[in-house]
């Protein structure tokens, strides 16, 4: 191959030129005739036999429209045949077929998400930025890939170990065979940089694969036995949450691939909204009074979320495959194209255009073709995803713990456009903090209209001098929060205004103050404004949100919507953390809220009394203090015992605590000792939360006290977080990378380089077994 071959490029409504295999077990397929399309059923066994008739007509009907673009049957009559098979799955639900063509239409909403784990990781790519990126990766990789260049790399290792070349080795410096392990070093390392100055000079030749990186959510499909099962986001990469109810209603998708499927089949893809569709759903939501969606990602996520599978339905979903999970037969593709190719046999839809490259020039060329098609195209792609081909090769390349090292995605500049600066609003955090936010007349970019973005700080506004009334330029940074780069001075109107930061809270009315402190005296040096009014209810809902959160009391179920529902509901009083913990006292109201149903309600009152144990480190993690976040709530813990040992702590115990510093001691100890923070601790020690600091005993017993200890791979019994800080409690430090200072490596299933790396070291390794027996022990 010497140039960059366009591997496919497929309208989108035609993704697939073969038959589902599904299709064969039926008649012919053929125009659609009414007069043969509903008969009476007059017992169970022939209503049953309808049943599937009918199904499979539709799921015919539903790939002939929405795959091939060539309809078989009109909408009308495709609607009665819906309407017979609904009517008989009324009669005889439990003959109705999960994957049945009625579940692409909604249905009743589901109570909650389950959450389940990936049998292999879902990682994710890592970025570039230019083509010097795309070079360096290739030329990372080629070494691994190239034959030549693995033996001579082969031959290096042992010749360093003082193992001299041999036999079919001898070959590579032809009738002189170096005799001493120096010679043979220097040889090699020569025979090597030649290959590659070989290899640099004809572009690093690899057999690569290109497709759009389209801006959707990442799912993964599970198929058994050619039925389509569920469907799992990425979530933490580990475990992802159940969406098969949304997933479903996704009309291009096949819920039965056929006989000739894999036993085990996992798709992994990307799940989208159309940009028509997108603009749509925009238009109509404006037209009732809703907030528009700030960009199709956003929305196809928030569907994705919603337990009602009407409104997925409504929505239009759209899926392209572009990888694999589990496949139960080894033979099903030995390379991604291959792959690609056997998702068309079965009407899988996959991306429109792909490109089959060898070099960096040709990737190049990819890019360059794709970035001038890219914005027309029926759905958002901010890049090119460029994978070795091989299956072999992507094994032998690996992972790292955070992505695979066989594929990278280019990502393109964001595009910047010009608009008009209307006015500023104002958004309060969860410290107080007030942030800028520009209103501008709308403007289309990258794909989705625009009319707030961030002016991030007031020191940056006063700094690029950004007025009311100003032409200004706005991106999107990671083609997905808009922010104004700064204003065109040029085109400034004589009626532009200075932007002022408030006198008082936009949502209090509060008292608010300048930082930095010295700002006070010198309003040229402030960056930012803060309400520190500590009932502003902004704050209140921030602070909720942040509480409630993974890494502080880890409430399950908590999230924003949640809290936000809750918060538009006058009857449930939610006014401060402690209130939290009396919400099972308004179990009832919280079933008839929007998008809630008992089984939600069920798991969100177990998750907040799960989380009464936590202990006092999580607990003032979760207040929202200043500069307190995990790290040093727990340093702050292990000298303090509990609450009332750390309330009666003075401003200089606080600074003498290691790693907490006098300007945190003081925001710290004034905290402390606010009517607030009595309050909120004696409410919290009321409803029965752990005010106490976990024990510190067993510590200096602890086999893993002042070891430094790093984690890769797949944990099974705790996520990588929980590990983590179950680690430092028992005094560990825990490391991100391997080194000499090393002392122990924890690795489960699918640990790599992290892995081969502390072997080559001699540094102890565990496996979770290991770590469990700590844990428990």
């Amino acid at each position: 191959m010497s140039r960059c071959r366009l591997a496919s490029s497929l309208p989108s409504r035609s993704l697939a030129v073969m038959e589902p295999s599904y299709a064969r077990a039926y008649p012919p397929r053929g125009k659609y005739d009414p007069r043969v399309a509903k008969k009476q059923t007059t017992s169970k066994s022939t209503a049953i036999k309808r049943m599937r008739t009918l199904e499979a007509q539709l799921h015919e009907a539903n790939r002939a429209y929405y795959v091939d673009a060539d309809p078989i049957m009109p909408d009308g009559d495709f609607d009665r045949l819906l309407e017979e098979l609904q009517e008989l799955e009324a009669a005889h639900p439990d003959e109705a077929s999960q994957n049945s063509p009625t579940k692409r239409v909604g249905g009743e909403p589901i109570e909650g998400f389950t959450t389940l784990p990936h049998d292999v990781p879902m990682l994710s790519i890592d970025n570039s930025y230019s083509s010097e990126d795309i070079s360096a990766w290739i030329k990372s990789i080629f070494p691994e890939l190239d034959e030549e260049a693995r033996q001579i790399k082969s031959a290096l290792d042992r010749a360093k170990a003082g193992d001299l070349p041999g036999g079919d080795e001898g070959s590579l410096f032809g009738d002189s065979i170096p005799t001493s392990k120096t010679k043979a070093v220097d040889s090699i390392n020569t025979k090597l940089k030649a290959r590659l100055k070989e290899a640099s000079d004809i572009g690093y030749p690899l057999d690569l694969v290109c497709d759009p990186k389209i801006d959707g959510v990442a799912i993964s499909l599970r198929y058994e036995k050619g039925s389509f099962v569920r469907a799992l986001t990425r979530g933490d990469g580990r475990q992802g949450d159940d969406v098969s109810h949304a997933v479903r209603t996704i009309r291009s998708l096949p819920l039965e691939l056929g006989n000739d499927a894999p036993d085990v089949l996992e798709v992994r893809g990307e799940v989208f909204i159309p940009n028509i569709e997108f603009a749509r759903i925009n238009e109509q939501r404006e037209a009732e009074g809703d907030e528009p969606f700030m960009n199709p990602r956003n929305a196809c996520a928030g569907t994705l979320k919603n337990l009602d599978p009407n409104i997925a339905a409504s929505r239009n979903l759209d899926f392209r495959a572009h990888g694999r999970g589990t496949v139960s037969d080894t033979s099903f593709a030995a390379t991604h194209l291959e792959l690609i190719e056997r998702y068309q046999a079965f009407s899988i839809p996959v991306p429109d255009s792909t490109w089959q490259c060898e070099t960096v020039d040709e990737v190049q060329a990819a890019i360059e073709e794709l970035d001038r098609a890219r914005h027309g195209m029926a759905y958002a792609t901010d890049g090119l995803v460029i994978r070795v081909n091989a299956f072999e090769d992507q094994r032998r390349l690996g992972t790292t713990s955070k992505s695979p090292r066989w594929v990278i995605a280019y990502k393109y500049p964001a595009e910047r456009k010009t608009t008009k600066l209307l006015e500023v609003d104002y958004q309060v955090g969860k410290t107080g903090k007030i942030t800028p936010r520009a209103v501008m007349e709308p403007v289309l970019l990258a794909g989705t209209t625009v009319r707030h973005a961030s002016l991030h700080n007031f020191g940056l506004v006063r700094k690029k001098d950004i007025r009311i009334g100003d032409v200004v330029e706005v991106e999107k940074a990671g083609e997905i929060i808009p922010y104004v780069v700064g204003p065109v001075v040029k085109e400034r109107p004589k009626s532009a205004k200075k932007i002022k930061p408030p006198t008082k809270c936009p949502e209090c009315s509060g008292v608010v103050e300048p930082e930095p402190l010295e700002a006070r005296d010198n309003p040229e040096l402030e960056t930012a404004r803060r309400c520190v009014n500590p009932e502003c209810p902004a704050q209140l809902r921030e602070k909720l949100i942040w509480f409630a959160g993974r890494r502080q009391m880890d409430i399950d179920g908590l999230g924003e919507s949640t809290v936000d529902l809750i918060l538009a509901d006058p009857e449930i009083p939610l006014a401060s953390f402690g209130d939290i913990y009396r919400l099972h006292e308004h179990e009832d109201r919280l079933v008839e809220l929007d998008r809630m149903g008992k089984k939600k309600v069920e798991n969100l009152l177990k998750g907040i009394e799960t989380s009464k144990s936590r202990g006092l480190p999580r607990v003032l993690a979760g207040m929202g203090i200043r500069h307190i976040g995990d790290s040093t709530a727990r340093a702050i813990c292990a000298e303090f015992k509990d609450i009332h040992d750390l309330m009666d702590a003075s401003a200089a115990q606080l600074e003498n605590v290691e790693g907490l510093g006098s300007l945190t001691a003081s925001v710290l100890h004034d905290y402390l000792h606010s009517k607030i923070a009595h309050h909120t601790f004696e409410d919290l020690e009321a409803v029965g939360l752990d005010l106490t600091s976990p024990k510190q005993a067993s510590v200096a017993d602890s086999p893993v006290s002042g070891k430094t200890v790093v984690l890769t791979g797949t944990l099974e019994r705790f996520t990588r977080d929980e590990a983590k800080q179950k680690l430092i409690e028992l005094g560990a430090s825990v490391s991100g990378s391997v080194s000499k200072k090393t002392d122990i490596v924890i690795a489960g299933p699918g640990a790599g380089s992290k892995l081969a790396k502390a072997e080559s070291l001699g540094i102890k390794v565990w496996d979770e077994a290991q770590l469990v027996e700590l844990l428990s022990g």
